[in-house]
């Protein structure tokens, strides 16, 4: 048998390859399909190609071609997207300045190490949904583990990680989430679709279950890591005692008052870069969400009378912080103290901290819980302790009152984590047609921790 010189190199580059893939995946049953490279480039015992031979010897049909063309870059562009890296387009303004609504990303993987597929038989590229029906098979379920990457999650560090409170969705309404809907609405109401409001029906969709790695995309600041103790006074984020600080751009909510109600200039706006999603009229000003740079900017105009900051005073209540229990005397600017759960660490169970772990111990480390006669039972044995599986993160927007975040839904586990986003690639501004809309100077744009 003549075994070309071109073959045995490619076997040779790719065999490399796949037995390194091999190595870092950590699941040494792949190298049985070391055989299968022998076979294609070495011994040509099966013919792998059958569907591209013709009686003749012909070139196949085209449409031939086309579809094994397609079929290699799907799988290709799927594994780069599951192990390298993917894009990810910011729908919401919660990352204002750091990131922009309309910014698109490369997400790096190996950052924090790419997560093996927990929901493994997937329509490529697609996260949850194709053409209006879901693109995953529920069935089967990987367990969780995470390859080796570059690094871990550090404090202040921007972070795409799959939603928690994302687990249970309705799908015609997704924000707010389901939890939330059930708490305003009531459960019953939400599952039976009979959710009215001020007269108004709205259609909740079909209620349905996703997978860990089948929640939507979030992309947030990670303000706190596991073991550490998070606390916000008057706006001011502290971790372990210490301001967090360095971080330009960071946005509140503003009352401006003008004189005799009139207008600001939308091209002012524009030039502040502050988005439709930013700005409210309403009588006798505006409410919009600006730096301090751009309140000061803002101040010395000449119809402007007054500009407050809308700081929450502490025990302002705020009903759907997290946890409800803190409700009464927590708030999106006075929170905590909070310490936030690490692997391996144990945490005393009181009747009063169980709602900040229930769902910890519950929904993400998979056991039952319940409270029975001011007991709590995990897993059938009455429990005083909890030893954590898993390490968590506090997220936050920079955009610091106009961001669903870890205040209102609470910790985001490791095996949520997806990735780094690394760089800008492409940006349009959803207010402006095109090509106005088109952010020339953010193209290829690096995202820093400080930006």
């Amino acid at each position: 048998m003549d075994i070309s010189l071109k073959n045995k190199i490619r076997f040779g580059v790719y065999a490399l390859m796949y037995i390194l893939f091999v190595i870092w995946v950590g699941n040494y049953w792949l190298l049985l399909g070391l055989p299968v490279l022998v076979d294609i480039y070495i011994t040509k015992k099966v013919p792998w190609d059958f569907y591209k031979r013709t009686k003749n010897g012909e070139k196949p049909h085209w449409l031939i071609e086309w579809l094994d063309a397609i079929v290699f870059a799907l799988v290709a562009v799927g594994l780069i997207n599951i192990y390298l890296f993917q894009n990810y387009k910011i729908p919401t303004s919660s990352l204002e300045k750091s990131l922009l609504v309309g910014d698109h990303l490369f997400v790096s993987k190996v950052a924090f190490g790419p997560r093996n597929p927990i929901t493994p038989l997937s329509f490529p590229l697609a996260q949850n949904q194709i053409l209006g029906a879901k693109s995953y098979i529920e069935k089967p379920q990987w367990k969780y583990k995470r390859l080796k990457g570059f690094g871990q999650v550090k404090n202040d560090d921007i972070v795409v990680f799959n939603f928690p409170a994302g687990d249970t969705v309705a799908t015609k309404m997704t924000n707010p989430d389901y939890y939330e809907l059930c708490r305003v609405f009531g459960r019953d109401n939400v599952i039976n679709n009979t959710v009215f409001a001020n007269g108004t029906h709205y259609d909740m969709g079909e209620i349905v279950w996703r997978p860990v790695d089948r929640r939507d995309n979030y992309v947030k600041r990670c303000v706190a890591i596991a073991g550490d103790r998070l606390e916000i006074i008057k706006g001011q984020v502290y971790v372990n005692g210490k301001p967090q600080e360095g971080i330009r751009g960071l946005q509140w909510q503003y009352d401006v008052f003008t004189k005799d109600g009139s207008t600001i200039n939308s091209r002012i706006f524009d030039d502040l870069g502050l988005s439709q999603d930013d700005r409210q009229f309403m009588n006798g000003g505006y409410r919009l969400f600006l730096t301090e740079e751009s309140a000061a900017a803002i101040e010395k105009l000449p119809n402007v009378i007054g500009v407050k900051k809308l700081l929450r005073f502490p025990n302002q209540p705020e009903s759907n912080i997290f946890p409800r229990s803190k409700s009464g005397s927590w708030n999106r600017d006075n929170y905590g103290p909070l310490d936030i759960p690490k692997k391996g660490e144990r945490v005393e169970l009181t009747l009063e901290n169980l709602p900040v772990y229930e769902r910890v111990i519950q929904a993400y480390e998979k056991n039952d819980l319940v409270v029975n006669d001011s007991t709590i039972y995990i897993n059938g044995e009455p429990a005083s302790s909890y030893t954590f599986q898993m390490d968590y993160y506090f997220m936050m927007g920079d955009n610091r009152h106009n961001s669903q975040d870890s205040r209102y839904w609470g910790f985001v586990p490791e095996d949520h984590v997806v990735g780094k986003p690394i760089l800008v690639w492409l940006s349009l501004d959803a207010d402006k047609g095109f090509p106005a809309n088109i952010r020339w100077n953010r193209f290829f744009k690096v995202v820093s921790k400080t930006q």
